[in-house]
Formats: structure tokens, C-alpha cells, sequence
């Protein structure tokens, strides 16, 4: 389900990209910055802060096989967080001029650009409410082991945007507007969408405004979990601000190239990290260590051989990837060039985003937000520090290759952790298996780097040959990578055990 959520996106992406472009104009950079609040958010609330504070504390509940003091948990949990929301909200719909403001302060001096950021972000905003509601019901049906319903859940999204792009744009005499209604119409129908299913099972419950002390709980944990899970997006903002500054386009390379890097960490590592933080949790109630630590043994070895053959894939294949699927209407070659580099940039991170994605619910599972909160300060500190010097000289690539850096630092602060509190301890067999996948990843580039036409070619094929041609190549990469795997002596059988 996560799969199809992120192709939807992309054919979303590819609808955005034909409609706004990229460096062209104002309404694409307008629109990324004022769908970056209500999409942080979602980061945060869906799968960050909130799902790793409420699930580990809805897991023990469960594990104690009381149902009545569940209900009454999540009755007072929505009750609470609904009227959280609303504030929150009204106050960043009236806000949103000062919020373009701090976020994007190099469009001030840019009125068409400003104003029509405030207007979007005046629209989108609202979409909290409905999305963090969305989020904690998923948490509620990720304990349940309905896995699939809330991981679909996204899809809507991208499907009311794509609808937003076909019919809604050409009526408006601003088109990018109805980006701004789909983003609206779509958490509505989000939630919507997951009521019958907590009816199913009996978690469809009237909230309430009383004093809880496990309500207040998770809400203790949140905080500290807000910043620890969301440290990738966080400095995203904070680059897009930066990025602001920059030349007109800047913003928009940075949103296609992070959203290409998001399909693997999304397909894989989000939803890794959704499935196990329910499971170690329940280990952590049963006082479990030596399963705890198996598991996370297991969900990185399966970050490895995933994540470094994704990352060489992506930094080879960015041009041809971007020229796909994105290379038609206003989004023109010079487009493509830029956000190339940002993407090859962003590559290089992507084993640590998506390492820290995993090695994070090692410590929410225990009901620790402090410490991922902690190490992510470092990271955020770190990124910033190079983000300031590497923009002087490259530009949007620097302030993406920092965010790498910076996910790097990350994960192996995490791991280090993990590590000195005897948390997890690491099985046999790491140094060849770390061996063999980088080995089997550098065979599969080379295979790649020479394989692969110019870059002129892919703009003369036609739609359908590049598609084509892109499908060919990335199954020929996977290939050669998993013959390369075989014949190191790697089997299937080693990955899909564990325990």
C-alpha cells in the first residue's frame, strides 16, 4: 500500500511539474512553500512524533487485554487533540502572511510571490486538523495490525490533487489555487475514509475534553519525539528558507529531487519503521530484550541491502529519472540539470535518513523520546553549520548535501546509543554482510554508469520509449545487483529470518 501511495505521488508530482514547472515563474515556488507547513505536519503527525509516542503507550494497553481502559485512552486522546488542533490552526490560518514570513523570508521583497503563498497557505493550513486525526486513527488500526488501511490512506491525497490538476486547474484563473482546494478536500476525505474501519473494531468513540493521565503522557513524550522524528523535514524547512534567497526555481528543484529520494525511504523505511515500533513495543511491555534486540537486528540488516543499492541507483539514474518523468510543459531542460544535482546530493544521505527512520523506534518503543531528541539537535546544529557554508558554493546542492551529511550524523549518533545502553547488540556475520552489499552496489553502478546513453538522447525519446528505457535499466540494475548478491554467497533465506 505504501508502494502505491508513493507511485501515485509521482504521477502527482509529474501532473505538478507539467502544470507549474520549475524556474518559470512564480506559482510553483509559491505553492511548494505553502504546501511545506501542512506537509511537515503530515511528516510529523503521520509518521513522526505523534505515532511514536501514541502507539508505544496504545501497545501496552492492549498488552494488558484491557479494552474498556483502551477506549477510554483514545476517547480522551482525540478529545484533547482535537481541541489542540483547532487552536493551532485558526491561529495559523490568520497567521499565515507572518508564517511566509519566517519561512520563506526571501519572497518579502517579492509581492505577486508573497501574497499568493499566504493566500495557498490560508487554504492548505486547515489540513492539519484533519491529517493528525487521520494519523492518530492509523496509530490506533497500526496497533490492531491493520497495517494496510492506514498506509493506503495517503493514496487519497494524491489521487484529490491529480484531480485537483485535471479538472479543478483549468477552471481557475489562478490554476495553482486548486492545488491549494485538493490539499483541503483531500484530509477531509482522509479521515473520512478511516472511520468505518475503527467501527470494525470498536474504536469509533465520541471524544472527550476530561483530565487523563495517559493523554498527558503521550503528550510528555511528544514533545521531545517531535523534534527527534522529524529532524530530516525539520531541516528541510529550514533549507527551503534558505533556499528562498536563491535564484527563482531553487525551492522547486529542492521539492522534486526530495520527493524521488522520499519513493525508496518511503516505500521502505517509513514502512519498516511503522511496522516494528508496534512489535518492539509489545516486547518491551513482556520485558523482552533479547526479541527486541533480534528485531532491530533484523529491520537493519534489511536497511542495508535495500538502501545503499537505492542510493547508487538514484545518483546514476537522476538524470534519465528526472527527464521521465518530468521533463514535459513548463518544466524545461535547464530544470532537469538542477534538480539532477540535488538529487545526486540527496543520494548520498539516503542510507542514514532512512537507518535513522529505523533505529529511532528503538528508542520510542521504550517510551525515550529525550535521547533520539537530543542526538537530533546535533544533527540539526550540524546542518545548519554546513548548510551556511556549502550554499556559498554550490548553491541548492549544498543545502541538500548537508541535509545527507547531517542524516548520516544522525543515524550513527542513534546507533552509538543503541549501543552504550545495551539496547541492541549486533548478531553475527555484519562485516561480510556489509562486504558483499557494497560490493554487489559499486558492480551494479559501474554496470550503470557504463550502460547508459547521454543525457541528449532521453530528450529526444519519445514518452513512451523513455519509460521504457528507464523500466529496462532499473530492472537490469536490480538484477545485477541481485545476481551479485547471490554469488557472494548472500541468500534470502538469511534476511527473512530473524529471532
Amino acid at each position: 500500500m505504501t508502494l502505491l501511495s508513493r507511485i501515485t505521488g509521482l504521477i502527482r508530482d509529474i501532473l505538478f511539474a507539467r502544470l507549474l514547472g520549475a524556474s518559470s515563474g512564480v506559482s510553483a515556488d509559491a505553492f511548494y512553500v505553502a504546501f511545506a507547513i501542512p506537509n511537515f505536519f503530515r511528516r510529523i503527525f503521520a509518521e513522526g512524533a505523534f505515532s511514536q509516542a501514541f502507539v508505544p503507550v496504545m501497545s501496552a494497553h492492549k498488552t494488558r487485554g484491557d479494552e474498556e481502559a483502551s477506549r477510554d485512552f483514545v476517547s480522551h486522546m482525540a478529545g484533547r487533540l482535537g481541541l489542540i488542533l483547532f487552536v493551532v490552526t485558526l491561529v495559523g490560518v490568520v497567521a499565515a502572511p507572518l508564517l511566509v514570513m519566517a519561512l520563506a523570508p526571501g519572497f518579502i521583497d517579492e509581492n505577486d510571490k508573497f501574497n499568493l503563498t499566504a493566500a495557498m497557505l490560508r487554504i492548505t493550513f486547515p489540513y492539519l486538523i484533519f491529517i493528525s486525526l487521520v494519523s492518530m486513527a492509523a496509530g490506533i488500526l497500526n496497533t490492531y495490525g491493520r497495517f494496510g488501511v492506514a498506509a493506503f490512506t495517503p493514496v487519497i491525497l494524491n489521487l484529490s490533487l491529480i484531480a485537483a490538476v485535471i479538472w479543478l486547474a483549468p477552471l481557475m484563473e489562478a490554476p495553482v489555487l486548486a492545488l491549494a482546494w485538493g490539499v483541503f478536500a483531500a484530509g477531509f476525505l482522509q479521515l473520512l475514509f478511516q472511520l468505518p474501519f475503527l467501527r470494525n473494531i470498536g474504536m469509533l468513540i465520541r471524544p472527550r475534553l476530561a483530565a487523563h493521565a495517559e493523554v498527558g503522557k503521550v503528550f510528555r513524550l511528544m514533545g521531545p519525539a517531535i523534534f527527534a522524528s522529524s529532524i530530516s523535514q525539520i531541516n528541510m524547512l529550514v533549507n527551503r528558507l534558505l533556499a528562498s534567497f536563491l535564484v527563482t526555481g531553487s525551492v522547486s528543484w529542492l521539492y522534486y529531487a526530495d520527493r524521488l529520494m522520499e519513493f525508496p525511504l518511503g516505500v521502505f523505511g517509513i514502512a519498516l519503521a511503522t511496522v516494528i515500533l508496534p512489535s518492539l513495543s509489545r516486547k518491551h511491555a513482556n520485558d523482552d530484550g533479547a526479541a527486541f534486540s533480534n528485531l532491530m537486528d533484523w529491520s537493519l540488516r534489511w536497511v542495508i541491502v535495500i538502501s545503499v543499492p537505492s542510493a547508487v541507483g538514484l545518483a546514476v539514474l537522476a538524470k534519465p529519472i528526472l527527464i521521465t518523468l518530468f521533463h514535459y510543459g513548463a518544466f524545461n531542460l535547464y530544470d532537469v540539470e538542477m534538480s539532477a544535482l540535488a538529487l545526486m546530493a540527496f543520494a548520498v544521505g539516503l542510507p542514514g535518513f532512512i537507518l535513522a527512520k529505523v533505529l529511532a523506534p528503538g528508542f520510542f518503543a521504550r517510551q525515550d523520546t529525550k535521547t533520539p531528541a537530543r542526538i537530533a539537535g546535533i544533527a540539526f546544529i550540524i546542518n545548519i553549520v554546513l548548510s551556511l557554508s556549502l550554499v556559498y558554493f554550490l548553491q541548492h546542492t549544498g543545502l541538500a548535501l548537508a541535509i545527507s551529511i547531517a542524516a548520516f550524523v544522525n543515524a550513527g549518533l542513534l546507533f552509538r546509543a543503541l549501543r552504550q545502553k545495551n539496547i541492541y547488540r549486533p548478531g553475527a556475520g555484519w562485516g561480510l554482510f556489509h562486504v558483499r552489499v557494497i560490493v554487489a552496489s559499486a558492480i551494479m553502478g559501474l554496470g550503470l554508469v557504463f550502460g547508459l546513453t547521454e543525457s541528449d538522447l532521453w530528450v529526444e525519446m519519445t514518452v513512451f520509449t523513455r519509460i521504457w528505457s528507464l523500466s529496462l535499466w532499473i530492472l537490469a540494475g536490480i538484477l545485477i545487483y541481485i545476481s551479485c548478491l547471490w554469488l557472494l554467497g548472500l541468500r534470502p533465506a538469511a534476511l527473512l529470518k530473524h529471532g
